[in-house]
């Protein structure tokens, strides 16, 4: 058990488990992830070994006696006959039934209905009128001669997520770990080790749970398919809930008028929509405008009633295209549907998670360390819902008073929600608010630039935000502006002869006169102002990710920026042999240009990117990565574990110089 574990198990004793446990029991269950962690919960929130493998038994046994199998469903029934009582895990639903003025429940998987249930339970539990909910029953059989009753008894019901928690003891022990340790406990709470992210991907995946700790919070997140897009949704929280595209009606969603039945957004902290891209799907044009009016009121009528609800909405679904042609040819929005292509309807979100950030999950990134009981986690979420964060940044920040209403609203509801998560007391340093504040920005920005694109009635408007204490204005980028700023400050091209001006274009931009100059640059070899990396992540011994290797590339960055300049080219193995950056194992270029934007902007800084060029060079039909740095005119630091490093190039190496070699080298270098 490493450090973090053990001090998880420490200060979280009973709350945790450890992660790779679910895989263990779940066998062919299917159930959600928080079903399974809440039993865990009850028999393995330890560290102790002999524990956790008898608690794990515990859990298969009762799996393989009470979770009912479809296939199994006759067997289940004649248990439930024989003995006069069984207990079962099932998915449970509950309609009323005005004939009989009853409430009556029917279990999924167990294919029975009919089965009376008390209104208390109803009252305690209202989610059961909307959609089905997992539940411990005990079910009772009593044969009656009587024509419209059935044998099956409700003798107890239980929905499976837990009943009470100590929200000031959650506080108190946050304050025992510090920001990485907690965004670590969390990223392994959804069940990812966090060795395999960066600090800006770890927010991306703490981002899809936003939506369960701030009311009416619209996302959307768009990007490749195996992402993991829908998961926190269907799996994580017994709060929310995944639907598709195809069965969104406005009866479903938000009331039906017939009976007056209010629908999902009423009795839910989220609801995700999944499949929402797809030019090809149709919507209806009421639902669009309903949805719409609750985005931005949070409310829906209800006849000549408005009914108010907190419900949270996130859209999800896949891009078919890479970044670079979407910006170049388009725009992010372009797979939506036609009623969802509305400028109206795409100013009311919130945040939008770039999906092409994101990694295709593979099976390395799943942890075995220890983690929230999800169920826990998922309840203290809930209940931060009635908190509220948005305005604590600004005894320290100042928005741009050239931002909308909308704008605003956008970055203060998804600052508030990552406060809630990072900083649950509301607590944190002016360095890390304005971490959280730079990052909503972005993620708003990102839906703002696109809307100018989609509609000519939205100018163009600079996000910043000011510094409070010395006056001085931020202006922010999303990390595709940076990217990619050819293609992002264009107007979106057409098909025809566009696709081909873009063709000439590419074709220039990889040049003979340009593969010539990188040829010679490895013909002459590594010197004080050149360098080869064989790679920019990937370890090709070890064959892994591996920090140590980016961190190579970086020093090398860092030491020609604090020298004379020069050009580090990734790709190029010592001897000169050409590699490519296939071995570092992206999806495509427009991920492997990404990753290198946002490591130069957060270990080295985004105040140095001025003297930074870097781009994709074909050569010998491969891709590699060229660098070219220009000698800064002020001292550049690397970000690292254990504080900052400062490197020079000394002939054909980076050296690391000590805190007294940086003074005097600084004093005569930087003038």
């Amino acid at each position: 058990m490493n450090y973090l574990d053990q001090k998880i198990n420490q200060h979280f004793e009973g709350l945790v488990v450890r992660k790779d446990l679910v895989k263990t029991v779940k066998g062919n269950a299917i159930v959600p992830t928080y079903v399974l962690e809440y039993l865990l919960g009850q028999y393995c929130a330890t560290s102790d070994e002999d524990s956790i493998l008898s608690g794990i038994e515990t859990v298969k046994d009762i799996l393989r006696k009470h979770y009912v199998h479809r296939s199994e469903a006759n067997l289940i029934k004649s248990t439930i006959r024989e003995r006069g009582r069984h207990r079962v895990i099932d998915k449970v639903s509950v309609v009323l039934n005005t004939k009989t003025d009853s409430y009556e429940a029917t279990f999924s998987n167990l294919g029975i209905d009919k089965v009376v249930i008390d209104t208390d339970t109803i009252k305690r539990h209202p989610k059961l009128l909307v959609s089905g909910v997992w539940c411990i029953s005990d079910i009772e059989y009593m044969y009656t001669d009587e024509v419209n009753k059935v044998p099956w008894i409700l003798d107890s019901i239980k929905p499976i997520q837990l009943s009470h928690f100590d929200f000031d003891l959650y506080l108190e022990k946050r304050k025992q770990f510090t920001l990485e340790e907690w965004i670590d406990l969390l990223i392994q709470s959804i069940g990812f080790n966090p060795d395999f992210f960066d600090l800006r991907e770890k927010l991306f995946q703490l981002m899809r749970l936003v939506p369960y700790c701030e009311r009416n919070y619209n996302m959307i997140e768009l990007g490749p398919k195996g992402t993991g897009k829908s998961h926190i949704y269907s799996d994580f929280s017994p709060h929310g809930i995944l639907i598709s595209g195809g069965e969104v009606t406005v009866p479903k969603l938000f009331v039906d008028n017939r009976t007056g039945k209010i629908g999902l957004v009423g009795f839910w902290d989220a609801v995700a929509f999944d499949e929402f891209a797809g030019k090809k799907k149709r919507s209806n044009k009421s639902l669009v405008d309903i949805l719409k009016n609750y985005m931005a009121n949070k409310s829906f009528s209800r006849g000549i009633e408005t009914i108010g609800a907190g419900a949270s909405l996130v859209f999800i679904g896949n891009t078919s295209q890479k970044l670079s042609h979407l910006l170049m040819h388009s725009n992010l929005f372009e797979d939506l549907s036609p009623q969802f292509y509305d400028s109206a309807f795409l100013d009311r979100l919130h945040f939008y998670i770039p999906g092409w950030e994101v990694d295709i999950i593979r099976g390395e990134m799943f942890s075995g360390g220890y983690g929230f009981v999800v169920d826990y986690l998922a309840e203290i979420l809930r209940y931060l819902r009635d908190y509220d964060y948005t305005h604590k940044y600004t005894e320290h920040f100042e928005l741009s008073s050239a931002l909308s209403t909308r704008d605003r609203d956008g970055i203060n509801k998804t600052f508030s929600g990552l406060m809630k998560i990072l900083f649950p007391d509301g607590s944190a340093s002016k360095e890390d608010m304005e971490m959280i504040l730079e990052f909503a920005a972005e993620g708003r920005k990102r839906v703002k630039d696109q809307l100018m694109r989609i509609d000519s009635t939205y100018s163009m408007v600079e996000f910043s935000y000011v510094s409070l204490a010395d006056g001085v204005e931020h202006s922010l980028k999303t990390l595709e502006e940076t990217t990619f700023p050819r293609h992002y400050y264009q107007q979106a091209k057409s098909n025809g002869t566009d696709d081909a001006e873009s063709a000439l274009l590419d074709k220039n931009r990889r040049s003979t006169r340009k593969e010539t100059e990188v040829e010679e640059l490895i013909d002459k070899g590594e010197s004080d102002q050149v360098e080869f990396k064989s790679t920019l992540r990937w370890n090709l011994h070890a064959k892994r990710i591996d920090k140590g290797v980016e961190h190579s590339a970086l020093k090398t960055i860092v030491a020609f920026l604090n020298k004379e300049g020069g050009t580090l080219l990734v790709g190029i193995g010592d001897d000169g042999n050409v590699l490519g950056i296939e071995p570092d194992r992206f999806p495509n270029e427009d991920k492997y240009l990404l990753h290198f934007s946002n490591l130069v902007n957060d270990k080295i800084g985004k105040q140095h990117s001025d003297y930074i060029r870097w781009g994709l060079r074909e050569i010998q039909d491969k891709f590699i990565l060229r660098v070219d740095c220009a000698p800064s005119p002020n001292p550049v630091f690397l970000k690292a574990k254990d504080g900052e490093e400062f490197y020079i190039r000394t002939g054909p190496s980076s050296v690391q110089l000590s805190a007294r070699e940086v003074l005097e080298y600084s004093k005569k270098h930087f003038r």
